[in-house]
């Protein structure tokens, strides 16, 4: 066999169509598109028209909220802070906090501080300054012989938003 007898197989290829040559080719005239309209014309975008009828994704209720001011925790689970500590990454002697996560590359960004979840095991005895951690993680950071401290996350200062609204009330209140 030589290179120029090389060939696809039987059925291999095929011809792509070629549309609007002729009444003879069966695809002239208007080429498979039908007669006139927005569908017979490029560029056409009806993905989620019913024909005027109200579409399916306004018929349908609407559920759940999104808190707009919630707050966006990083996780951190406890298996991946044992690794980066075996690797050397972490310091399981200094406290481990959010700078410390993300120098290790176990975080990518603050956001509003980091959270600690329980899945894996710790087996080195450390110190943690998170902004909240699960109730496992706690357990399993203690067993290991360590602690956790739960710090207040920087966007919510409960104690301060209920007293001025109680001063509100108050200077509402004396205002009647």
């Amino acid at each position: 066999m030589q290179l120029n007898e090389l060939k696809d197989t039987d059925g291999a290829t095929k011809s792509r169509k070629r549309v609007g040559h002729g009444i003879g080719s069966g695809l002239g005239k208007t080429a498979g598109r039908g007669h006139k309209g927005q569908k017979s014309r490029s560029g056409v975008a009806i993905k989620g028209f019913e024909g005027g009828q109200m579409p399916i994704h306004m018929r349908l209720p609407k559920r759940g909220f999104n808190k707009p001011n919630r707050l966006e925790f990083s996780e951190v689970n406890l298996d991946s802070v044992q690794k980066a500590i075996e690797a050397g990454k972490l310091d399981a002697k200094a406290v481990i906090n959010v700078e410390a996560l993300i120098g290790a590359g176990l975080v990518r960004r603050k956001l509003d501080g980091v959270r600690l979840l329980g899945r894996g095991a710790l087996k080195a005895k450390a110190t943690f300054e998170v902004a909240g951690a699960t109730a496992g993680a706690i357990k399993a950071v203690e067993v290991a012989g360590g602690s956790v401290k739960v710090l207040r996350p920087a966007k919510v200062e409960p104690e301060a938003a209920e007293q001025d609204s109680k001063k509100t009330k108050k200077t509402a209140a004396k205002k009647k």
